[in-house]
């Protein structure tokens, strides 16, 4: 039995997902299993996973779906209804984990409580020159102080990268408390949670079919209705989040979870469990 469950949601993205598994090969904590849980039947992903299982010396399971529309939600309750660990940590996959991602998330977990990470958002060239190499030599983790200022006072100039102090890790609890909140969110992009605390929940709520609230806001909403605590691991469990298109949220997302909050229901009836 493995002590954590890296669960990695992916559509089609191959190249990222690629890097991504380079980047677990040099993880600084080795004890994990990594569920790659797929909103589709891609080909050429299947290919590269298959490689992959061959290549690396950690777990790899492939969950797959048929394409019907974004249903992020359903594959995601797929991989945690098959993960071996208590631990579960969820994270896209278009995000680099740093080398010791892994590791600050688990050494830093508490019972009933939920870890909230960020990201740097990486250029669009940025992410266009990163290569295999570029990740085994740690050449993607180089942050420069002086980078980190830089882009805190030039947030809106997209040609630079977009907060990358995220990228800066800092030990000093003290120090770094300075730059948390004491009750932090969850991003889809980074958080990790027991398992026990998930189910408690019934998972992701099935009924969000776009993106957008169902794998965050949601949760966290009905997490937060049996006591559940957030707690940031920012500027500790790095990932380098590679360029794309902002996506947007889907408008009957909204309407829903609009409804869900009046109701004030923490077990959600179309997730882990079927409930009519």
């Amino acid at each position: 039995m493995r002590k954590v469950s890296l669960i990695i949601s992916v559509y089609s993205k191959t190249r990222e997902l690629e890097l991504i598994f380079y980047a677990l090969s040099i993880q600084s904590f080795k004890d994990f299993e990594v569920i790659i849980a797929e909103d589709g039947r891609n080909e050429n992903m299947k290919d590269l996973i298959s490689k992959m299982q061959l290549e690396l010396n950690f777990p790899i399971l492939h969950l797959t779906q048929d394409d019907l529309g974004f249903r992020k939600n359903k594959i995601l309750n797929e991989a945690v209804r098959s993960s071996i660990s208590d631990y579960l940590i969820f994270f896209d996959g278009d995000c680099i984990p740093h080398s010791d991602f892994v590791k600050k998330h688990f050494e830093n977990k508490l019972e009933s409580t939920v870890l909230c990470g960020r990201r740097v958002n990486l250029t669009k060239k940025i992410s266009g020159e990163i290569t295999k190499e570029f990740i085994l030599n740690g050449r993607y983790e180089k942050i420069k102080f002086t980078d980190a200022i830089f882009s805190t006072l030039n947030k809106d100039k997209r040609d630079f990268n977009f907060n990358i102090e995220e990228g800066i890790i800092i030990k000093n609890p003290s120090l770094r408390k300075a730059f948390t909140n004491d009750d932090e969110h969850i991003l889809g992009c980074n958080f990790s949670i027991p398992k026990d605390l998930l189910l408690k929940i019934n998972g992701f709520d099935e009924n969000y079919e776009g993106p957008g609230l169902g794998e965050d806001s949601d949760p966290e909403f009905r997490l937060r209705l049996i006591g559940a605590k957030f707690r940031s691991v920012r500027n500790l469990a790095v990932q380098y989040h590679m360029h794309h298109p902002k996506t947007v949220e889907t408008e009957s997302n909204m309407k829903y979870f609009n409804e869900v909050k009046k109701k004030k229901e923490f077990f959600c009836r179309n997730g882990l469990e079927k409930v009519n």
